[in-house]
């Protein structure tokens, strides 16, 4: 098996409870939230992850910080700054799927170390006022010495229209070298493109990488050269998809990183300069580990050994 590369990556938003309804009517708690399941996905890929999010001193907030730690995952001291933990109703229809409704509370983000080669955001905390700003500003500020990457993750319940969000997102796609996105939310905030417009019309705006995955049918693939490339899904058996697409992400920044396509101004050189056949093993590994994590109840990304040892 391969070394990871233990580059630092900093990741920026939410970390929440999700308390998911099942069609039985079983209710049950797990840790969730999209950035913190990227984070949660790294650190087991075998990547350094640090989290900056907000929880409060309750004790929802200490069960994220001790699954946190459990997985090797650091998490910001001044992100204990609510009274309360956000949380996300999770209810679950027949074919796995989650539709969400979230109590969230997302001030300023501080407190965040300079000294990471990545950064990573996207979903409510790149999204949701007052905090937004502030991770648009860390992300301007992490440029000069890492890549970033960005997945808007739509949550339609807590976004204003699709043009104000189309608005906030190719904002944030000025700063950022790697976008992905799910072929849902690209089309909810541009209704009237298709796929490929959207993915070729983000590419302008700055990212050299641009993926928009469609569920179990793969992802369609921009690099920054024009290249095109589609990938077609792993068929499995879905036990529900809760944090695939955070698995995915996670999947594709564990290959960019290893590749060294990702962490530093120098990987972004490369990046800059790559091809499709550099890029594709990275692609390879973000849909094998979100084709695993759907087999599992809830988000529970794989370890490096279930995703590494089956490139070769």
């Amino acid at each position: 098996m391969s070394q990871p590369n233990t580059r630092t990556t900093l990741v920026i938003g939410e970390a929440l409870i999700d308390v998911v309804h099942a069609l039985d009517g079983d209710v049950t708690e797990h840790v969730g939230g999209s950035p913190l399941n990227v984070a949660v996905g790294l650190a087991r890929l075998g990547h350094t992850a640090v989290l900056a999010t907000h929880l409060g001193n309750d004790a929802r907030g200490e069960r994220i910080r001790d699954l946190l730690t459990d997985e090797g995952v650091d998490v910001t001291m001044s992100s204990f700054d609510l009274e309360s933990t956000s949380t996300a109703q999770a209810t679950l229809g027949e074919d796995g799927a989650a539709e969400y409704e979230f109590a969230i509370e997302w001030p300023p983000v501080t407190g965040i170390p300079h000294d990471a080669e990545h950064l990573h955001t996207g979903s409510i905390g790149a999204s949701l006022d007052p905090g937004a700003a502030s991770v648009l500003d860390a992300l301007k500020a992490a440029r000069s010495a890492a890549t970033t990457s960005f997945d808007p993750n739509v949550r339609p319940s807590l976004m204003k229209s699709p043009e104000d969000e189309r608005v906030r997102v190719e904002e944030f796609l000025h700063h950022i070298d790697v976008v992905k996105s799910s072929d849902e939310d690209a089309q909810w905030i541009y209704p009237d493109r298709s796929l490929r417009e959207i993915a070729h019309g983000w590419a302008e705006l700055g990212p050299r990488l641009v993926v928009i995955t469609r569920g179990g049918d793969g992802a369609f693939v921009v690099v920054g050269n024009g290249e095109e490339l589609e990938f077609e899904g792993h068929s499995v058996e879905v036990t529900d998809t809760v944090g695939a697409g955070d698995s995915f992400m996670s999947g594709l920044i564990s290959g960019l990183l290893d590749a060294g396509l990702l962490g530093g101004t120098e990987a972004r050189s490369r990046l800059e300069m790559a091809q499709a056949d550099d890029v594709r093993p990275a692609l390879e590994r973000a849909l094998l580990t979100s084709a695993t994590t759907v087999t599992r109840a809830g988000s529970n990304p794989p370890h490096r050994h279930e995703v590494v040892a089956d490139e070769a």
